[in-house]
């Protein structure tokens, strides 16, 4: 293999440039079939996307990730990765995305959201629990639909497509939060990496009245299991986490709705009143009241 053709430095980091025209954000590449690719990373993050058939990855040297039809892996620019040959009816295709291209689909999500947060930062942090996420799509349509709208946005290549582009990102992150419990299972870092997006999962849903008794109870695993996985993976314990998308929750409805703040308090599941003030102003540096004033999106 001609590593000149991928990489102008002496590592094997494939160089983004060698493939996106000047000012482009994002591309896309059929997989190279036949061939072993060895260990390499990126200075940009890549999608891998298999159309037909199968392909095998060796991420970090030793997790494995065999992929078929409609199974989608993002690979964040601190992740290693090499990849097997494939055959002749297996076709994959390669994103190759830089960086900005996401601030316009992060911008999209109308709320802050911890589970959000978590899938984001492992397609930018360096020391993330798991520096990829796989998602086996093949029965999620409306994933597919937005990736296969996607690959043919980019081959059409028409005025509007940057636009398509990052609008069908933005709804394939939101998505992706929607099905929590399909990211990063049956990999070899399944057992920690899809646990977490299974209890982030279940914060964002049961903020209001959540436990750690009540997730123990769901996901099988003891209550210390779960407590010592959050501190490491968020820095943040359980109840820290609840509190925190309590006060997101509370944050959008500040935003976009005319609801009371003691409404809200009952929304979001918050019983003792002068503890919220205290939290709110903790967190965003002035009152519910204050924060609404400045950011209400009704007027």
């Amino acid at each position: 293999m001609q590593r000149d053709l991928y990489t102008s430095g002496n590592g094997f980091i494939v160089d983004g440039k060698k493939f996106l025209s000047q000012g482009k954000l994002i591309d896309i590449r059929p997989h190279t079939r036949f061939a072993y690719f060895p260990p390499h990373s990126h200075n940009y993050i890549e999608v891998l996307y298999v159309v037909q058939g199968q392909l095998t990855t060796i991420v970090n040297g030793t997790e494995r990730i065999s992929m078929s039809d409609g199974d989608i892996l993002f690979l964040n620019q601190h992740a290693s990765h090499e990849i097997l040959p494939a055959n002749e009816k297996d076709i994959s295709v390669n994103f190759i995305i830089l960086p900005e291209f996401f601030r316009y689909p992060v911008s999209m999500m109308d709320k802050e959201n911890i589970l959000m947060d978590f899938i984001l930062s492992s397609l930018s942090d360096s020391d993330p629990l798991s520096n990829y996420i796989y998602v086996q799509a093949k029965d999620i349509l409306s994933v597919e639909n937005l990736i296969e709208n996607m690959i043919w946005t980019l081959i059409d290549k028409n005025a509007s497509s940057n636009t398509i582009l990052q609008i069908s990102m933005g709804l394939l992150f939101l998505n992706l939060s929607r099905y929590a419990e399909k990211i990063n299972r049956n990999t070899p870092a399944s057992s920690d990496s899809s646990l977490l997006f299974f209890i982030l999962n279940y914060i964002e849903h049961h903020y209001q009245d959540g436990s750690l008794q009540d997730i123990a109870g769901h996901c099988g695993y003891p209550t210390y299991h779960i407590s010592r996985l959050l501190k490491k993976s968020t820095g943040l314990n359980f109840k820290e986490l609840l509190q925190k998308r309590k006060l997101q929750q509370a944050v959008y409805l500040l935003e976009h709705t005319i609801l009371s703040i003691e409404l809200i308090l009952e929304r979001i599941g918050y019983e003792n009143s002068s503890y919220f003030y205290r939290k709110f102003r903790a967190q965003y540096g002035c009152s519910p009241n204050e924060y609404r004033d400045r950011h209400s999106l009704i007027r």
